[in-house]
């Protein structure tokens, strides 16, 4: 099963990571957490990999609705969203919100899920 909603471009890391934080708040998206992969697998391990950049988006709205459901549902949030640089291009790919759906089995969730997803849509659609 694909878990995930992914767009690639060929536009540079830096400014892309700029237009996914500006997409993602223009669709109510907050970033509530943030990990540079390359600087710490850099300093952890020596190890040297291309840009990536996960962000831990958040929508409040939509998270305080999933918590309402199942206060386990916190496992699977924030929405991750991770911006990488392929070869000579940039993927920036999101977390299906469908997973959760699909991980508890719960059809509450159904309607989150696809709100979430059609606001993480909407930011990937606006990159391109």
């Amino acid at each position: 099963m694909p878990y995930d909603r992914t767009v690639r471009l060929d536009t540079d890391f830096d400014a892309t990571v700029t237009a996914v934080r500006q997409a993602l708040a223009d669709q109510g998206f907050g970033i509530l957490t943030e990990i540079d992969v390359k600087a710490t697998l850099k300093e952890k391990l020596g190890a040297d990999v291309e840009d990536y950049l996960i962000l831990g988006a958040c929508n409040p709205p939509l998270a305080h609705q999933a918590l309402e459901t199942d206060r386990s549902i916190g496992l699977l949030l924030p929405c991750n969203v991770v911006v990488r640089r392929d070869g000579h291009r940039t993927t920036v790919q999101a977390l299906d919100p469908n997973t959760m759906v699909t991980l508890t089995g719960l059809p509450a969730l159904e309607p989150i899920a696809g709100e979430a997803t059609a606001r993480l849509d909407a930011a990937l659609a606006s990159l391109t």
